[in-house]
């Protein structure tokens, strides 16, 4: 058992619709390929830390990645790509916080946070919520991971972490805590399930 659990938001408790949308704007054949280049792009980066305003971000990324529209459009669509909450989220967060502490980390910025994102009832059902652009930490970066370390006061090994981005499960593994990949709310019950955190 797990002494605290830590939880990705998008693709795992809430929906970001935004990796079809840049694939196709990118010209990137995959999902894989498409996260890879976005977790490591230093615009993207440097933004989710808090680090630069906005329109800094959208222009780097429109000249980074060739795309075809301008930085006004592109940060007009980007801050619609982070939807919401999936059905279901809040109440498996509130499962797990019964028995265990519950976290979650999560690569994010001002422009969609602004956009609805910190009124969202989900963020209640946590103990501790660790975003990228107020800690100043991304992930897949060690740092992320061991600023929760610290912060939690819990020991890496005895952490369980659950996200879809393959390059952060290996990043946290790295750092030592229990990380599964996991895709939706029913996946991530799953993995709960396995770890005997939930019923």
């Amino acid at each position: 058992m797990p002494a605290a659990v830590v939880f990705d938001l998008g693709g795992v408790l809430a929906e970001f619709g935004g990796v079809a949308r840049m694939r196709a704007l990118a010209r990137v054949e995959s999902d894989d390929e498409m996260w890879r280049r976005w977790l490591t792009c230093e615009w993207v980066r440097r933004f989710e830390r808090g680090g630069c305003p906005a329109e800094d971000f959208a222009r780097g990324v429109v000249e980074d990645w060739s795309l075809e529209l301008s930085p006004t459009e592109f940060l007009a669509e980007f801050g619609q790509w982070l939807v919401g909450p999936l059905p279901g989220a809040q109440e498996l967060v509130t499962d797990v916080r019964r028995r265990l502490p519950v976290a979650c980390l999560s690569n994010t910025n001002s422009v969609h946070w602004d956009a609805g994102a910190a009124h969202w009832p989900l963020w209640g059902a946590f103990d501790h919520a660790f975003l990228s652009f107020e800690i100043g930490f991304v992930k897949p970066d060690p740092e992320a991971f061991e600023h929760v370390v610290d912060k939690l006061g819990v020991p890496a090994e005895q952490l369980l972490f659950l996200d879809d981005n393959a390059l952060n499960v290996e990043a946290a593994r790295a750092v030592g805590f229990t990380a599964d990949r996991v895709v939706g709310v029913e996946e991530a019950r799953a993995a709960l399930r396995a770890h005997g955190v939930i019923d």
